[in-house]
């Protein structure tokens, strides 16, 4: 039987649809054992008829390429069913079955924000996104991007310059910087931060990864920030999936002669954060990064979180805290959207992310597709 490591790059390979092999990994328990489950357990479970075969037999050279690449320092893998796998990005719709990382994959628990925008920017965009990033840098904050051209490396560069975190997110395989003239930007990324990708090594850079790449990128983040942007562009993209997965989006507004300001524009008039400076991120961004390190202290005491006995109901949490009462009572047995524990609760969306994080982490709440309910 394969080990851990080798069956999960198996499965990761099959490729298909992923929620399937996620559910096969969480009903078995980890990869060795959906792989060694055969057929019949694989078709029960969802997966079809390519992805069986794929299982069969494995393309033997990307199964070696892949495992070569690990063997580096500081090369990782995580799957779905690992405990390390990043929080927040198990909650938004489509989370991905494995992440390759180069660099520290404890990064990508550490509250972090997106700043995206243009690959053809303005000099004043490129300016306030690198501005921006030394800002959220300096607060402790990490900077996430995609290490495009333009605003995504005038953020990495940024954060980089200020000493901060930075991570990159990668619609390519995790060595293969995009655009090329990126590679030294992408050593340094890997050698302070991380990069990371759910494509294997090798994969070269193809025009229908990078919108699948947005939803890791906003997934991973608390917030999503576009400096720049047309009116269709990936930026866009970026903010919408973050809308969705249910994190804060700002824009930075600027000249309406500038077609690059046309996107912020847009966001803004749909709701979007008008922020003119990175204090007023940080600012909004208080009580989220609050609770997500109130869960990475949870996660490094108690390794486990579902130890619950399936027996018991789980107790109304922090029963002392109103805001948190109210919110108890606001959920359900099935699951409920954020914007209906909204009206329900009368709170905020930020403050009702923050402590739904808790409460998932504690193993009082299940998500599911942005969807929220009590743990049975």
């Amino acid at each position: 039987m394969p080990d851990d490591i080798a069956a999960l790059l198996i499965l990761h390979a099959a490729g298909g649809a992923v929620a399937p092999r996620r559910a096969l990994l969480q009903a078995c328990g980890g990869p060795a054992a959906a792989l060694a489950a055969g057929a019949r357990a694989w078709r029960q479970h969802g997966l079809d008829a390519a992805q069986v075969q794929a299982l069969r037999r494995p393309d033997a050279a990307q199964l070696g390429n892949s495992l070569a690449w690990l063997q580096a320092p500081g090369h990782q893998l995580l799957g779905w069913h690992d405990p390390d796998y990043p929080v927040l990005l198990r909650r938004i719709p489509s989370p991905p079955l494995a992440l390759f990382v180069a660099g520290d994959p404890a990064l990508l628990w550490h509250p972090a924000v997106a700043v995206v925008g243009s690959r053809g920017p303005t000099a004043g965009g490129r300016d306030n996104a690198g501005d921006f990033a030394r800002a959220l840098a300096a607060s402790g904050l990490a900077v996430a991007s995609g290490m495009a051209a333009g605003i995504d490396t005038a953020a990495h560069e940024g954060a980089l310059a200020a000493g901060g975190l930075t991570l990159a997110v990668l619609g390519t395989g995790p060595d293969v910087p995009y655009p090329r003239a990126n590679s030294g930007l992408h050593a340094r990324i890997a050698g302070s931060g991380a990069v990371v990708s759910e494509h294997p090594p090798g994969t070269a850079a193809q025009r229908t990864h990078f919108p699948s790449r947005n939803r890791i990128l906003a997934g991973l983040s608390l917030a999503t920030v576009v400096v720049e942007a047309a009116q269709r562009s990936g930026a866009l993209i970026t903010a919408r999936l973050a809308a969705e997965a249910g994190r804060e989006v700002f824009a930075i507004p600027g000249s309406i002669h500038n077609p690059l300001a046309r996107g912020c524009h847009r966001l803004i008039r749909d709701g979007a954060g008008l922020v003119e400076s990175a204090q007023d991120v940080i600012a909004a961004l208080g009580p989220l990064a609050a609770g997500l390190a109130e869960a990475l202290r949870g996660r490094l005491a108690a390794p486990m979180f579902h130890d619950t006995p399936a027996s018991s109901a789980p107790a109304e949490p922090r029963a002392v805290d109103p805001d948190y009462k109210c919110l108890w009572q606001a959920l359900g047995h099935d699951p409920t959207g954020m914007d209906l524990l909204v009206s329900r609760t009368g709170l905020t969306a930020a403050k009702l992310s923050s402590m739904l994080l808790v409460m998932e982490l504690e193993g009082r709440v299940v998500v599911e597709h942005g969807r929220y309910s009590r743990k049975r």
